[in-house]
């Protein structure tokens, strides 16, 4: 009895983290820098970055800063943060559209209360699969933890066929993160606030639609940099 009251109290939290006020405008462009400082510090770390090449095939990009851990005896995690989609013709990245990520299996490392999620998406399924009511990571797509720099081991071609690569970054840590079992769902209060109620992620990823404020341009000029 004692066990189910405690999980009614964990969901009840997580429950209340994902519906909690309302995002504004402002909350979702700041969303968009929390991305960008989490880009600009994995490139800061020496040799332990994601291969430029992987940026160059990838056809989508999320980034989920300051997931955290909002249970530690179930160990419920929860982050909120965006996916960029990349045009295969002119080679140019989607405005971001916001989504929520949730999971019950990642494990923090080092007892670390938040990680920095990074997720490569090299195959359109998983994008596609983005634009129904939620995505199971190494369910509905595979998932395998990413390669690093010049990683040359035995198994880094077994990874680059996985159709999502995770990396998760702590304590100014960058590391490749075996994932399995998370959510992605749409954001839509956030994708509401800053968009509109008219456009929908398939609008934003699909078809590159919504404001570009200053903000979503440092942005894609950070991604274009860690491509080149």
């Amino acid at each position: 009895m004692k066990l189910g009251l405690w999980l009614l109290v964990y969901l009840t939290f997580f429950v209340s983290m994902v519906s909690a006020a309302e995002p504004g405008f402002v909350e979702a462009d700041n969303e968009i820098v929390r991305c960008t400082e989490v880009l600009e510090a994995i490139s800061l770390i020496p040799d332990k970055h994601i291969p430029r090449d992987l940026f160059q095939k990838a056809r989508g990009l999320a980034i989920f800063p300051k997931v955290i851990n909002v249970g530690a005896l179930f160990g419920i995690e929860l982050g909120k943060g965006i996916i960029l989609r990349k045009d295969q013709e002119n080679q140019t990245w989607s405005n971001p559209a916001f989504f929520i990520f949730r999971s019950g299996s990642i494990g923090f490392q080092l007892g670390a209360q938040s990680i920095d999620l990074v997720l490569l998406f090299m195959d359109e399924l998983g994008l596609q699969r983005l634009l129904e009511e939620k995505l199971i990571l190494g369910v509905d797509v595979s998932i395998s933890a990413g390669p690093l720099g010049r990683e040359t081991s035995m198994d880094t071609s077994l990874k680059l066929k996985s159709q999502i690569l995770s990396y998760s970054k702590t304590k100014g840590l960058f590391a490749g993160l075996a994932l399995t079992g998370g959510v992605i769902q749409p954001d839509k209060q956030t994708n509401q606030a800053f968009y509109g109620n008219d456009i929908s992620v398939q609008d934003v990823l699909y078809e590159n639609k919504g404001t570009q404020t200053d903000n979503i341009r440092k942005l894609l000029d950070t991604i274009s940099a860690m491509s080149k």
